[in-house]
């Protein structure tokens, strides 16, 4: 008798350490300008333990502020509310030409 295994991932998130589709993305971009955020002040002279700290904060702050909006919004629910953003409140025509338009055609 030969069993199969189910794979119980299809059509699901991917999903790290909590995080939920976009945000995985999201927290490697913030690590990825914090890494040039510590370099640039490296090079331009800041001590080593200055730029540390600086990029210790960045990074924290990044996992905090992710972590957070993966568990408030949800896999889509950030795009969702950046979406209604742009959706106008009410639509004003001043004008009956565009009817007539339509009765035309």
């Amino acid at each position: 008798m030969i069993k199969y295994s189910i794979n119980r991932g299809i059509n699901k998130p991917m999903e790290f350490k909590g995080l939920k589709a976009q945000y995985i993305g999201y927290l490697a971009a913030g690590l990825g300008l914090t890494l040039i955020a510590f370099a640039i002040g490296y090079v331009m002279g800041m001590s080593m333990y200055s730029c540390l700290g600086v990029a210790v904060v960045l990074g924290i702050a990044d996992f905090i502020v992710v972590f957070h909006l993966s568990a408030t919004y949800g896999e889509h629910g950030l795009m969702k509310k950046m979406a209604q953003k742009q959706v106008p409140g009410c639509v004003i025509i001043r004008s009956r030409k565009i009817f007539y338009n339509l009765i035309k055609s």
